[in-house]
Formats: C-alpha cells, sequence, structure tokens
C-alpha cells in the first residue's frame, strides 16, 4: 500500500469520543471546500461503528454547508431501528458546531434471493488509457501556476477517464461519463473499508456529468457546482483495490440543479454497486455594469 493510500485508510479510522459519537481528521485536497466523498466515507464509518453484522446496503444523505479541509469533523450517530433484518442509523456530521451533512443508512443481515443486474456496457481496458494526472500534466501551460500542484499530485484514487473532457475547452457531448478508478495499492480485507472507500470515490468527477451537454466544466469562470445530496446502494461484495468501472448518466438538467446517476460495475461485469446525485449547477450572471 502507498503512503498515500495508507493516510486515506487511516482517514476513514474514527476516534471514539463518546457514546455513538466518533471525530475524524479531514483532508486538503486544494478544493475550495472540504472533499464530499470524505464526509460520506467517514460518516458511513461512523454508523457502522454502532452496528453488528449487517452490512450497508443503502446510504441516503444530503450536504448542509461546504465543509472546512483544516478542521476536524464531529459524528453523531442515532439508532433508529434494529429489526430482526434491517437495521437503520442516522448520522450528523458537525464542524464547529454547525451540521455540514445529515443523512440515513439501512443495514441488512446477508440472505439469499432473486438475483439479475443490467449488462457492463463495453469500454476500454483501464491500462489502456490516462490517469487523471497524466491529462492534467498536458494543461499546465494553460493553467496557473497555483494550481499546478493539485492538478498533479499523487491521490490514493487512481482515475483514468474514458474518453476525457478538456475541463479549459469543453465541447457539448451527451450527458454520459466514464471512468475507471481503483485504490492504489493493496488494502486489508475488511468489507466494510471497502465499502467506505466506495463512497468516498463516488463523489469524484459525478456531477461533471450534467454539465456535458452544455459545453460546459467546474473550471469554467462562470460556474457555481456544489453536490446538494447523494445516495449509494451497495448490492454486492467490492473491492476497491480492484478496478471498478464508473458509468454515469444524467437524465436531466432543471432549475440551476443537476441529477446524476452511476453504476459501479468490476472487470468480470458484475455491478457491484449504484449512485444517484443532485448537484448545484449555476451559471452566474455577467454583474451589471
Amino acid at each position: 500500500m502507498l503512503d498515500v493510500t495508507r493516510e486515506l485508510v487511516e482517514l476513514m479510522d474514527l476516534a471514539p469520543i463518546g457514546d455513538d459519537h466518533f471525530q475524524g481528521q479531514s483532508e486538503d485536497l486544494g478544493f475550495p471546500n472540504l472533499f464530499g466523498g470524505q464526509v460520506l466515507g467517514q460518516a458511513l464509518m461512523a454508523t457502522t461503528r454502532t452496528i453488528e453484522d449487517r452490512m450497508p446496503h443503502s446510504m441516503h444523505a444530503y450536504f448542509l454547508r461546504p465543509g472546512n479541509a483544516r478542521a476536524p469533523i464531529d459524528y453523531e450517530v442515532q439508532r433508529v431501528r434494529d429489526g430482526g433484518s434491517f437495521s437503520v442509523r442516522r448520522v450528523i456530521a458537525r464542524q464547529e458546531g454547525k451540521e455540514i451533512l445529515t443523512g440515513s443508512v439501512s443495514f441488512q443481515v446477508e440472505e439469499d434471493g432473486f438475483d439479475h443486474q443490467i449488462d457492463m456496457p463495453g469500454v476500454p481496458d483501464p491500462m489502456s488509457l490516462k490517469t487523471e494526472q497524466e491529462l492534467n500534466r498536458e494543461l499546465l501551460d494553460r493553467v496557473p501556476e497555483k494550481f499546478h500542484n493539485q492538478l498533479t499530485r499523487n491521490r490514493p484514487i487512481e482515475i483514468r477517464p474514458v474518453d476525457p473532457v478538456n475541463p479549459l475547452d469543453p465541447d457539448k457531448r451527451s450527458p454520459h461519463k466514464q471512468s475507471w478508478f481503483r485504490a492504489q495499492g493493496e488494502l486489508p480485507d475488511d468489507r466494510i473499508l471497502h465499502c467506505c472507500l466506495l463512497a468516498y470515490a463516488s463523489d469524484f468527477a459525478f456531477l461533471g456529468t450534467s454539465l456535458n451537454p452544455h459545453g460546459v466544466t467546474f473550471m469554467t469562470p462562470s460556474m457555481q457546482v456544489a453536490s446538494l445530496d447523494h445516495a449509494i446502494w451497495f448490492h454486492r461484495d467490492l473491492r476497491m483495490d480492484d478496478w471498478l468501472l464508473y458509468d454515469k448518466d444524467s437524465p436531466s438538467a432543471a432549475g440551476g440543479r443537476g441529477f446524476n446517476r452511476g453504476s459501479v460495475f468490476n472487470q468480470d461485469g458484475i455491478l457491484v454497486a449504484s449512485t444517484a446525485q443532485e448537484a448545484l449547477i449555476r451559471q452566474r450572471k455577467p454583474a451589471k455594469k
């Protein structure tokens, strides 16, 4: 495991600070605000600390305020219900006493049942594609130097986009994006950890799907973009240290919001998870002179 991946694993290891209360540290990825995927992953981890012998099958969360990447996060878990097959937990993330995320997670005992899934789309092999860092290096001569480290820094999640968009000169495309991703280096055999890291990674390059038809990206000066909510369903076992395909589409954009859906497949074509997210995609109007 690379040091940068070990740091991410440690980031998911929350410290208990009271009954069903936990604290997590923050990671500064160079974004204006705290990366939402970090809060998703840690919030999921916090709820699992109050559960035994059940795995998460769904998580629904709302982002309430921008987070501070230089401040710790407190997680309060509320035990809503423990039934014969399902358990539900509510989780609230706070920084400096203010709520930045609220959500619910449902857990289920393992059981057999009907089994079907959609087919995995045909895509290039991940090793035939360039990494995000390699693509970003090709843009450095057009980007202010203060952003160079953010664009090229080594990250624990390796992402290889399929048919990437040039963020500085985007063209109009269909509302569809694909990318392969995986954690760098072998991870422990901890099923909960792999779910939490998938929650973390599922927020990367998601909302941009709804920008594709409009020929803009998050780097377009007039755009204000932010994740508003996030949902994830865990269908089958997964490993974050193996390649996973993230197939995303956006059925609708309206009212300054873009709706995005995602399907996550392993290399054997097995659908391991699904995601959905609505995002703020507001185009600011030019200031009146």
